[in-house]
């Protein structure tokens, strides 16, 4: 029976007057479906052609989708589309006849499967639009509700995969129906940099939402299949058949010579595809090496093509023109790809700037900037115009103005930091003090960076742009100019100076919070402790009290007064911690703890020795504190601006990244419940060897590797219900990777293992308390204060971010933040391989060190190194086919072989019938080594010597010294490059003759000049002339 509808039509005119149309629409129970698994083909009177019976899958594109790329759709290898009369719809009237007409010519075509069903005429499939519904979003819901019903029509046989761009819509309904896939089918392709030849990844959005055969990555296997596509393209995947999918090789490898040696079994076939098309390349400045002299003659004298071979081991060698490559061949060099012609293997490209030469120290570090994309130009002279001036003739004071409009907590309240030493940014400030009414007061006041920064000032854009602060292995690059950073918006002792603040009033018995109240405030930092003096006042050591510049200058009386009110807060600010932490941990809250490693020096100033250092109560007293104060302003800006307010999220990991975790612990008979962060926690803490302790932090790490990276994003582009924080990572070092040497804030080395990965088990998150180093805290700031005003009913200053814009904001800073972490990662290892490349192997007992098994490979073991929080791979079966082999002192020796994986273990068998078995969690003795590479950057190389656990010698045992913590430790480790430098200053001259010969310009150079030009254009100078 028919059903009459009303469908109302708003069109605009050629003057411009919008028209109303009224039409009647009848819907019907039964359409054509044209499908072979129709379970009622009488009813449904199918007439013209039917869907495949071969196909694995259905496909139904998006209206987006059928627009943007119906040539793709019209690839005769695509089988299996049913294109929505909504989508056709949505061609017609947006795109246009002739691109409408090509779409019926495609449904016409009886060489193409695929069939037009009119959703809209069906009973169950159609769908009024909602009041204040967007056409696209009501498109969107029609084409999957009637996918739904398409799915349910042929008695849930065959799976529907409906295809968008919409990244909410795969968000929504990626999870809703069994049965139906919402997925994009572009992605970004990564290659593994190991097997950069044959292995490439391409993950679809929404793919792994539910449990299928799209769980997992499609893999682009061999470069032909890349279809010139390079790493960090967006590309469009056709998904192959499934007799044609291949397995990723699990075998260890260094490189791509590796691949065609090895001849290991892959593992089990996963989708396989290959790249169809791309729809953004992604190209970048990429750091190249030239070849060596020796190639360079091999292609001939005069040859002017030459490649080039990039720095990145997942970018394809480039092919550029230049008659100087053999002047080139020692220097690293930037150069850009131009084009990629279909009948070429490698890119075009041409040359751009030298960086510096190979294995010199700052052309390694440029080299590591250029790889992420970092520019650290110094701030311009119209950005440092803007900033306030204090110098010792014109010192900056608090203005009256400030005066009247501040709460002033100079007086009343005992503020103070607690920091590394040495630290210049001090950004954050603690205080406690007991109410007239015996409650707590607990405040956390942070430097107010948006005083002095101006929304669309040219400091806001330039902080914008870099969106972090840069941290490196020997120096840092700052967001903000050092006036700011490390003067009038760091929070030093005895100083005055502004800040935001937030302040809860506790109960004195149960610190439950009872008011809380935000405010721009001023503030003087009465203390400016750092850590471990902090924890000794704690331990209740005060002696410490001598460290402290503070206390020098005062009477015995007043001292004793004022450390004991010290003392008092220290331990105050502690218990509140503790209970705040509790509560969270009540929620789930989920620890992934890391271990600090101290640097030792000799008396010359080398570095000596690695020392474990266990971290301190106080970090986490810190730590909760600013973790509590971004979580009530997160609420705060929510609650004010639902639909426009930054916060931070951690999605919860996928859960086919936790397979290795939990066979790890099943070998150890351990069982990891990894359904949510307080299953995880609960069975990472229960998962503890008596005998071993090493096997819980390697457990604890490897969830931490499984975990998704946290993300900051627009509120109004995201359910409520996705807001919920599983993990963050916060401690005082900036860190992310396994191994790293850092400078933390004060130029200090610190390294350390892994990091602090916090599952705060908080509903709403977002990052508030460093705004010196991190633009999204600004942006928080400025939406903190715009909900106080809005609370006042007071008019907000400056235009906020729409959700558009903030949403485009938070995809960059996301993009600068990974940028950030790699590079950090990066400089670190350049300083590791820089620690063991001077000591021999052989003879230097520091390069002997005990190690775990955590992991299990075809032809051999990953290795945990616990002294130096070193992770990295061990071969047991050689380049030449030999296997490992231990005698009976234990000392090993390559011989001929096999080797047997199984789960939990792996056997090594010579040919005389010895054999050895590495199991999982296994200590064995391994030498540590540098594998060094011209063209790439160095590397550390581990190999067993020994299949028992190392013991430390006597003679080894290390002297717990106190580490050397000022910022002459930068200069002291990079002094013996300073040392090779100046050895060489008398080919300084040739060197400048030899880069002559390949400079476009005496001076300045060309690109270089264009670049400035290009920023010039690029100013927006109209505020000045008025316009």
């Amino acid at each position: 029976m028919l059903q009459k509808r009303e469908k109302v039509l708003l069109l605009r005119t050629f003057q411009g007057r919008t028209l109303r149309i009224v039409r009647e629409h009848y819907l019907r129970p039964c359409v054509p479906c044209h499908s072979p698994l129709c379970p009622q083909p009488a009813a449904c009177s199918h007439d013209g052609k039917l869907l495949s019976s071969d196909v694995t899958h259905y496909v139904i594109p998006d209206w987006k989708v059928v627009q943007d790329y119906l040539e793709i759709l019209e690839f005769p290898e695509l089988k299996g589309i049913i294109f929505m009369q909504t989508a056709c719809q949505a061609v017609q009237h947006q795109r246009g006849r002739r691109q409408y007409n090509k779409l019926r010519n495609l449904l016409k075509d009886a060489r193409h499967d695929c069939i037009l069903f009119a959703n809209e005429f069906q009973q169950c499939c159609y769908l009024p639009r909602e009041g204040g519904e967007s056409m696209e979003k009501w498109q969107t819901r029609s084409i999957y509700n009637a996918a739904v019903w398409y799915y349910h029509h042929c008695q849930d046989r065959m799976p529907i995969v409906m295809v968008t761009e919409d990244e909410e819509a795969i968000q929504q309904y990626g999870s809703e129906t069994e049965g139906v896939f919402v997925i994009s089918f572009k992605g970004i392709l990564n290659v593994n940099k190991h097997r950069a030849q044959i292995e490439a990844f391409v993950r679809l959005q929404g793919a792994s939402s539910k449990d299928s055969d799209l769980v997992s990555d499609i893999l682009i296997h061999g470069m032909k299949a890349r279809n010139r596509s390079i790493h960090g393209d967006v590309v469009v995947v056709e998904l192959l058949p499934k007799n044609e999918w291949k397995g990723r090789t699990v075998a260890l490898c260094e490189n791509d010579c590796d691949d065609k040696a090895s001849g290991e079994s892959p593992s089990e076939p996963m989708p396989t595809g290959r790249v169809v098309g791309i729809l953004q390349k992604n190209w970048r400045d990429y750091v190249v090496t030239f070849p060596s002299k020796e190639e360079v003659q091999s292609q001939g004298k005069n040859a002017q093509k030459i490649l080039v071979t990039p720095w990145d081991y997942r970018i394809p060698k480039i092919r550029i023109s230049t008659q100087q490559a053999e002047t080139l061949q020692d220097f690293r060099v930037v150069v850009r790809i131009d084009s990629w012609e279909s009948t070429s293997v490698y890119p075009n490209g041409h040359f751009v700037r030298v960086l510096g030469r190979i294995g010199d120290l700052e052309g390694e570090i440029a080299t590591i900037l250029v790889e992420n994309s970092i520019s650290v130009i110094p701030f311009s002279e119209a950005q440092m115009c803007e900033m306030p001036v204090n110098t010792p003739e014109n010192p900056w004071k608090v203005s009256p103005e400030e005066e009247q409009k501040r709460k002033d907590l100079r007086k009343s309240h005992l503020v103070f930091s607690i920091d590394p030493k040495g630290c210049e940014d001090v950004d954050d400030t603690l205080s406690v003090r007991t109410l007239n009414n015996g409650n707590l007061e607990l405040g956390v006041h942070i430097a107010d960076v948006t005083h002095f920064v101006a929304p669309n000032s040219y400091i806001d854009i330039e902080a914008r742009t870099r969106a972090t602060t840069y941290y490196l292995a020997d120096r840092r690059y700052d967001m903000l100019p050092s006036v700011l950073s490390a003067d009038l918006c760091s929070l030093l002792g005895g100083v005055d100076r502004y800040a935001v603040s937030i302040m809860w009033e506790l109960d004195k018995a149960s610190y439950e919070i009872k008011k809380v109240w935000y405010g721009r405030t001023i503030i003087r930092s009465a203390y400016k402790l750092f850590y471990e003096a902090a924890q000794e006042l704690l331990d209740g050591n005060l002696s410490v009290v001598d460290d402290i510049p503070e206390f020098k200058d005062l009477d015995e009386k007043s001292r004793q007064a004022k450390l004991e009110e010290l003392v008092w807060a220290i331990g105050k600010l502690t218990d509140i911690a503790r209970h705040v932490r509790a509560k969270r941990d009540g929620c789930g809250a989920l620890e992934l703890e890391g271990v600090e490693v101290r640097v030792q020096l000799d008396d010359k100033k080398n570095i000596h020795d690695l020392i474990p250092k266990q971290p301190l109560e106080v970090h986490e007293t810190v730590a909760e504190c600013m973790i509590l104060a971004n979580h009530w302003v997160a609420k705060k800006i929510w609650e004010s601006f639902p639909h426009q307010a930054l916060l931070r999220q951690h999605p919860p990991p996928h859960q086919e990244f936790f397979s290795e975790l939990r066979e790890c612990a099943k070998a150890k008979g351990f069982f990891i419940d990894t359904r949510s962060n307080k299953t995880l926690a609960d069975s990472l803490d229960n998962a503890k060897d008596p005998h071993d302790p090493i096997v819980n932090r390697l457990l604890r790490s490897m969830a931490t590797q499984a975990m998704s990276n946290a993300l900051y994003f627009s509120t109004g582009s995201c359910a409520e219900e996705e807001f919920h924080h599983y993990g963050e990572s916060y401690h005082i070092p900036v860190c992310g990777c396994n191994f790293v040497l850092v400078i933390l804030k004060e130029f200090l080395f610190i390294l350390i293992f892994c990091f602090l990965f916090e599952g705060l088990a908080l509903d709403k998150y977002t990052h508030f308390t460093s705004p010196i180093r991190r633009y999204s805290d600004i942006v928080v700031h400025r939406l903190l204060m715009a909900a106080i005003s809005k609370d006042k009913k007071m008019e907000i200053k400056g235009n906020l971010f729409s959700n558009k814009d903030l949403e485009e904001l938070c995809r960059h800073i996301n993009n600068r933040n990974r940028a950030a972490q790699h590079s950090q990662k990066q400089s670190t290892e350049l300083f590791q391989c820089m620690y063991f490349k001077d000591k021999d192997p052989a003879t230097e007992e520091r390069c002997i060190s005990d190690g775990v098994i955590y992991s299990i490979r075809t032809n051999g073991v990953l290795l945990f190194i616990p002294r130096f929080g070193i992770k990295g791979a061990a071969y047991l079966k050689n380049k030449d086919g030999l296997v490992i082999s231990c005698g009976p002192d234990s000392c090993s020796e390559w011989k001929p072989g096999s080797l047997q994986r199984f789960q939990n273990k792996i056997t090594s068998t010579t040919t005389d019938g010895e054999s050895v078995t590495f199991h999982l969690f296994d200590h064995v003795t391994v030498r540590i080594s540098i594998q060094a590479s011209r063209c790439h950057s160095d590397t550390i190389r581990l190999e067993i010597i020994s299949n028992k656990p190392y013991k430390i010698p006597n003679t080894e045992l290390i002297h717990q010294s106190s580490p050397l913590l000022k910022s002459e430790l930068v200069k002291e480790v990079t002094k013996s490059v300073e040392e090779a430098q100046l050895a060489q200053e008398v080919k300084v001259n040739i060197i400048q003759e030899e880069y002559q010969e390949y400079c476009q310009t005496k001076g300045t150079s060309l690109y270089t000049l264009l670049e400035e030009i290009r920023d010039l254009a690029l100013l927006d100078v109209s505020n000045n002339y008025g316009i």
